[in-house]
């Protein structure tokens, strides 16, 4: 099992019921893996260093976890297949 730490980035223009229902579908994704996610820290809004997609603001998540290697791919990969996400960044800790 390695630790993994994840930022992600929500589209601002969503109600609160669907940002919380986002970051519990990336946090089920782990646990249903048989990951164990030690903490999810809604940063909220932030201004973007630069417009993504005509927008200048959006919704910062970071949330560290224990998993197998192969948890983050199947993470990364519903990331990308999500409307109302923006951006990624998975790390190995």
């Amino acid at each position: 099992m390695n630790k993994y730490e994840v930022l992600y980035i929500i589209r601002n223009e969503l109600s609160d019921e669907q940002k919380t229902s986002l970051i519990e579908k990336f946090k089920s994704i782990v646990e249903s893996s048989g990951g164990t996610v030690e903490s999810v820290e809604k940063w909220g809004a932030k201004k973007y260093a630069y417009p993504i997609d005509y927008t200048t603001e959006g919704y910062y998540v970071l949330m560290n976890f224990t998993s197998e290697p192969t948890v983050p791919h199947e993470l990364e990969r519903q990331m990308q297949i999500t409307d109302g996400f923006v951006r990624k960044m998975i790390l190995k800790k």
